[in-house]
């Protein structure tokens, strides 16, 4: 027995020693990690055993400290566990609230769902036939907003008037009342507009692409002026209307217009408008002029031209001098003694020098005499003749070229673009224009020209003639 008692005094020494071992170990650890903590408490050193009795002492001591400590524990373990279950019944205590509230408000979804649909049903009932007035008036609203957009109106008018006829026309909710009362107030005073001549400031592009601000008149939804020239109302990528001077003006029988119109303060005044609303003005400014149009003849129509302007001036000189030849002689017929200063005068003076010679001497020299004066009355009359001849030769040769720069353009680019073969066409077409044009008046006026220097030889012929029938009477009766 005493055997056992020492054992297990031994047992409880060696693990009092261990336990005080380990409690200097830590002891000693946690000195060396806060050896810079100065204020560090001071660890109580463990009472020493002098005896078995003491010893024992101790180690019961330990056990009554340990077991208060367990027991300490488990009476926080078992209130901990109290306060969970507590805890728990509470949260389920939650939890069946929370689903009775979810069941109450899914009762109360599921009847403002059939609430919600016996409205629809009775609003769609009242509504009736307004659906389709909502459908007219989003329609009639987009099909406004594209007139008024591209109306000169909106040159003068300013403020959201196509903002406002955009958004009635994109929304899908009922317009209301302020809307549709919005909606014909835009209608008619564009119709009142439309049917006004108005006088008012606004931003315009001139042709340096620099804005300024002038006055501009208006006539209708038709036509824009402003310093004696049009202007032209278009609508950039932007979607922003904006008023610009044409490029190029119109051809001046309507230009001629403008500054009467807008300098009048009253009245009647003409005015040539585009009842189109810009897109004959557009297409007429594209159309060429006459030197334009001269410009696509290219160089056989240059080359016809200054050949017809030469000959035109000879055959104008000619036709002139011819005249005035053909009076004076008509006036030395009527005259008894010779002039010298027309072609009759020139011959009769031949005769009158050569009176004394017999009918061939004579004859011969009358007919030198005529035959000079033939010569110098038709002078230059054939390259009048030439160039009527050659002008429409030229034009043909325009159009080979032309036609020829035709299918080049079709062989490298196709025909599926009119404007690549429009410059050959046109260039075939004008020089056989210009052409014709230079031959017609040519041919008249060689004609008319050659009429009068046949008459004026005729004559000469017949005065000769009879001089020499006059000198062998002359002759027949000396004999």
């Amino acid at each position: 027995m005493q055997s056992k008692i020492r054992g297990f005094v031994a047992l409880g020494i060696a693990v009092t020693a261990l336990g005080w071992s380990a409690q200097a170990q830590q002891a000693a650890t946690k000195t060396s990690e806060s050896s810079a903590e100065a204020a560090a408490p001071v660890v109580p050193a463990q009472p020493q055993a002098t005896s078995l009795d003491q010893l024992l002492g101790l180690v019961r001591a330990e056990w009554k400290d340990e077991s208060k400590e367990s027991k300490e524990r488990e009476a926080r373990f078992l209130r901990a566990k109290e306060e969970q279950a507590k805890l728990l019944a509470d949260a389920r205590a939650l939890k069946g609230k929370l689903e009775d509230r979810s069941e109450q408000l899914e009762g109360v979804f599921e009847g403002n769902e059939r609430t919600l649909a016996e409205l629809t049903n009775t609003l769609a009932e009242r509504m009736g036939t307004l659906g389709e007035l909502f459908g007219v008036v989003r329609q009639v609203a987009g099909d406004a907003r594209g007139n008024l957009e591209s109306s000169l109106v909106s040159a003068q008018l300013a403020g959201d008037r196509v903002e406002f006829l955009e958004g009635l026309g994109k929304s899908k909710a009922l317009p209301a009342i302020a809307d549709l009362e919005r909606l014909w107030y835009e209608l008619q005073r564009e119709m009142t507009e439309q049917g006004k001549v108005v006088r008012f400031q606004a931003s315009v592009l001139n042709l340096d692409g620099a804005e300024e601000t002038r006055e501009v008149v208006r006539a209708g939804p038709f036509t824009a002026v402003s310093n004696d020239r049009y202007v032209l109302w278009e609508i950039d990528a932007a979607g922003a209307g904006k008023l610009r001077d044409l490029t190029k003006q119109p051809p001046a029988r309507y230009v001629n217009t403008v500054g009467d119109f807008e300098r009048a303060k009253s009245g009647i005044v003409s005015l040539a408008v585009d009842p189109s609303r810009g897109s004959l003005l557009s297409l007429l400014i594209q159309t060429p002029n006459r030197w334009e149009r001269i410009q696509q003849g290219k160089s056989v129509g240059y080359v016809t031209i200054v050949l017809g302007i030469i000959a035109l001036i000879i055959g104008v000189v000619r036709w002139f001098v011819v005249t005035i030849t053909g009076r004076k002689v008509a006036a030395q017929r009527k005259a008894s003694t010779p002039d010298r200063g027309n072609p009759l005068g020139r011959v009769l003076s031949v005769y009158a020098e050569n009176r004394n010679a017999d009918a061939e001497t004579l004859e011969l020299k009358l007919d030198e005499a005529v035959m000079r004066e033939t010569v110098r009355i038709e002078r230059f009359l054939w390259l009048v003749k030439v160039v009527s001849v050659v002008a429409p030769l030229l034009g043909l040769l325009g159009t080979v070229t032309g036609m020829i720069q035709t299918f080049q353009a079709i062989t490298l680019f196709g025909a599926g673009d009119p404007k690549m073969m429009a410059s050959g066409i046109a260039e075939a077409l004008v020089t056989t224009m210009i052409g014709l044009m230079v031959a017609i008046p040519l041919v008249l006026l060689h004609a008319l020209v050659s009429n009068g220097t046949k008459g004026i030889v005729d004559i000469l012929d017949e005065q000769s003639a009879g001089l020499i029938a006059t000198q062998a009477e002359n002759a027949g009766a000396g004999a």
